[in-house]
Formats: C-alpha cells, structure tokens, sequence
C-alpha cells in the first residue's frame, strides 16, 4: 500500500509532550486557528439569520423553508466521503481556502441580488446548495488540520475546543446578524458578513501545517467513487469506531436541530413566547456547549472512550425529554444548558476517537464517513420531524426522538460490547 503514497517534511511537526489543559490554545500555531474557526462558523450562521429572513420576506414559501434545512445537511450526507479523500491527498490548507472562499462567495452574490432587487427562487436554491457544499468541503480538511496540530495525547483536548469555538460562533451569530440586519440592513449587512470568512483564509497562508505534516503521507493516486466508499469497510471491521460512528448518526436522527424548530412551541407552552424569556431558551442550549466545553477541558476527566460517548449520549437524550415534559422554565432552561454540554461532549468524542483508530492512509476518508452520518442525517431529523410533528405534535416529535435516543445509544453500546467479545473469525 505505500506505493500509494509520498513522504512528506515532518520537521515542523509538533513533538508529543506531556499532556496539557486547553493545551492547544498554549500552542502559536493551533491557538489562531481555533479563533478563525470560530469566526467563520459565525460567519456562516449570520448568513442564516440574514438570508432565512429576507427568503421569507420575498416568498413567504413554507417549501423553500424546508428546503433551507435540507440544503444545508445533504451535501454532508452525499460528499463527505469524497471531500475526505479529497483531504487525504491534497494540502488541506487549500481545500479550507477553497471552502472559505465558497462562503463568501455566496455572501457576495446574496448582497449583490438583494441590492439589485433581482432575486429568483431558483438563485436562492443554488445558492442554499453551494453554502451547504462548502460546509461538507470544510469538515475533513479541518479535521485533519487538527489532527496535525495535536500530538496523539491532546487530539480529544484540540477537538473540543475546535467545537467549543464553533459553538461560541454558532451563538454569536444570530446577535451579530441581527445587528447587522438592523445596523447596515439587508444588502450591506450580508455583504459585510464576507469578512469574517477572511482570518482563517488568511492564516491557511501562514501556518506550516497541511494536514500530512504529523504522518508524513499524502495520497498520490486518484480514487474512483467505488475507491472512496470501499473504506466502508474499514469502519465495518472496527467494532468501536462503527459503534462511534452509528451513535453519531442516531444524535443527527433523533435529536439533530429538532430543539431549534420547537423552540418557539416551548416557549409558548412556558409563557415565554417572545422577550427575554424566549431569548433565554434560545441561548441556553448554546450556552451549554461553549460553557460545558471550557468546563470539560479544565476538568480533564473525561476519557475519549466509546462509553464516554454513550454516556453523554444518554443524558443528551435525558435532558432533552426533560425539556419536552417540563412545564417549569426554570428547569427547562437548565435542562437545555446540561443538553448543550453533553451534546458538545458527545461529539467531541466521537470525532477524536474516530480520528485516532482511522487508519492513516483512509483517514480522511474515516472523518468523512462520521460526518455523514453525524451532520448529513440530520436532514432525516428534519423528515421524521415533519412526519411525528403532523401527527403528534412538534413538541411530542421531540419526546419520541428523545426516548429512541436513550434506547438507541443504550442498544448500540450493549451491541458492541457483544460484538467486541467475539472471537474474531
């Protein structure tokens, strides 16, 4: 198989020390490349505050709502895989440039249609898909990036902060889209969001690292789309990372942006319909995961194990049939913070132990295959949503996808257990 692959400098690499706290925010190459990530995921997130309001506006079209959602996962679920192969053989420092400038390439094109009053429903539509293909572009390109970055040791720590950064930018952006709709207005609002796709293109010029750096291999030959997919099989024969990789897509199922649709239900049923209350449902959930995930990094107790993830798993599921039951805003409130914490736990874990048992050479590969399941099912949340929601209710379509959670991560922890115990044939 090494013929397959060519030697790259690794004499910029990182050293393995020992393990450190938040230790990859002490590092000079690491430490800029979280914050930019941070910056882009709320670019991206302003763009929804922005455009989901004006598409509203202008067509006032339930379809095309539906369709925003599903714009915005699918490219996860049909081409992660290949942009992961992608990632294995060529400097994921360009394919990040590449997906950065998609985003503000379409935060460009939104300002100038909305400038010149000319926007079509079709325009909007290919404009949702190439946002959506430039999020599924990122993903494996920048976990690899932090696979370079960290020594095997503090991988789950670098991991989590990458997804404590992104949480904070998730949160941030509908504050700073709404002052930005407000400030500059629609037009120059979106056209001023590009700027923040900037820092992190910007810092793909500076930072030594490619994504092959620490493993010192790139891929040389080119997969055909039967290639890509046959790492199936190497996540079919680990038994924890299929495990890892099965609970991921059961979150995306069950739970997925389930809470975000029903929050204006909830709030409703707790007398919070509008005001500070409702702002503080819709801030706690995210407030979990940036808070949760600098508590989990201080801590430093939490162990990158499939059981670990099992457990968050579970109480992602508790805490979310808790909000679906409470008439309490107290108690929903937390509920939703303690569900931003094992939501983000959950995931982290998931993503650092699949990226340490992925082999090297399919690695890319691997990552893309846990975010499939883990991002692009949850364009399914949104089916079985529509589907339970019609029958019982948004807020009892929540409940259920709760409760099969639970069940779903309990099954899936029994079954690998068994399966690991196995003599192997």
């Amino acid at each position: 198989m090494l013929e397959e692959f060519t030697t790259s400098s690794a004499s910029t690499a990182p050293t393995t020390g020992p393990l450190r706290r938040f230790g990859a925010l002490r590092d000079r190459h690491s430490r800029p490349y979280l914050v930019t990530a941070g910056l882009s995921m709320m670019g991206d997130n302003i763009e929804h505050v922005i455009t989901y309001w004006v598409l509203w506006q202008v067509f006032h079209s339930p379809a095309l709502v539906g369709f925003q959602v599903i714009s915005h996962w699918l490219p996860f679920l049909t081409l992660s895989v290949w942009f992961g192969s992608l990632a294995e053989r060529f400097d994921c420092r360009r394919i990040i440039q590449v997906a950065q400038g998609l985003f503000a390439f379409v935060s460009l094109v939104w300002g100038v249609l909305f400038l010149t009053g000319s926007l079509q429903m079709w325009q909007a539509c290919v404009l949702l898909v190439l946002h959506g293909c430039a999020g599924a572009l990122w993903g494996p390109a920048e976990q690899l990036m932090l696979h370079d970055f960290a020594a095997p040791s503090e991988l789950p720590s670098a991991v989590r902060l990458n997804a404590t950064f992104k949480s904070l930018g998730i949160l941030a952006g509908p504050v700073v889209g709404s002052a930005l709709l407000l400030g500059l207005g629609q037009s120059w609002g979106i056209l001023a969001n590009t700027v923040f796709y900037l820092p992190m293109t910007l810092l793909m010029l500076r930072t030594p690292f490619t994504g092959h750096v620490r493993d010192g291999f790139v891929r040389t030959r080119r997969l055909s789309i039967l290639d890509t997919f046959s790492v199936l099989r190497t996540v079919r024969d680990d038994k924890v990372l299929i495990g890892l990789v099965t609970l991921g897509g059961l979150v995306a199922v069950c739970v997925g942006t389930s809470l975000q649709v029903a929050m204006p239900s909830l709030g409703d049923r707790l007398g919070a319909g509008s005001g500070i209350g409702y702002g503080l449902l819709l801030f706690a959930n995210g407030a979990g995961g940036v808070l949760g995930g600098v508590l989990l990094e201080a801590s430093g107790r939490i162990r990158p194990t499939l059981a670990s993830a099992v457990v968050a798993t579970v109480l992602l599921g508790t805490t979310t049939v808790v909000v679906a039951t409470s008439h309490w805003f107290g108690l929903t409130v937390l509920a939703l913070f303690i569900g931003g914490v094992a939501s983000l736990a959950a995931m982290s874990i998931g993503q650092a132990v699949v990226q340490l048992r992925a082999p090297t050479h399919e690695r890319g590969r691997v990552v893309g295959v846990y975010s499939m399941m883990a991002n692009g099912l949850r364009t399914g949340n949104g089916v079985s949503l529509a589907l339970l929601g019609s029958a019982v209710g948004v807020i009892g379509a929540v409940l259920v996808g709760a409760v099969a959670l639970v069940v779903g991560a309990v099954a899936i922890a029994a079954l690998t257990r068994i399966a690991r115990s196995r003599p192997a044939t």
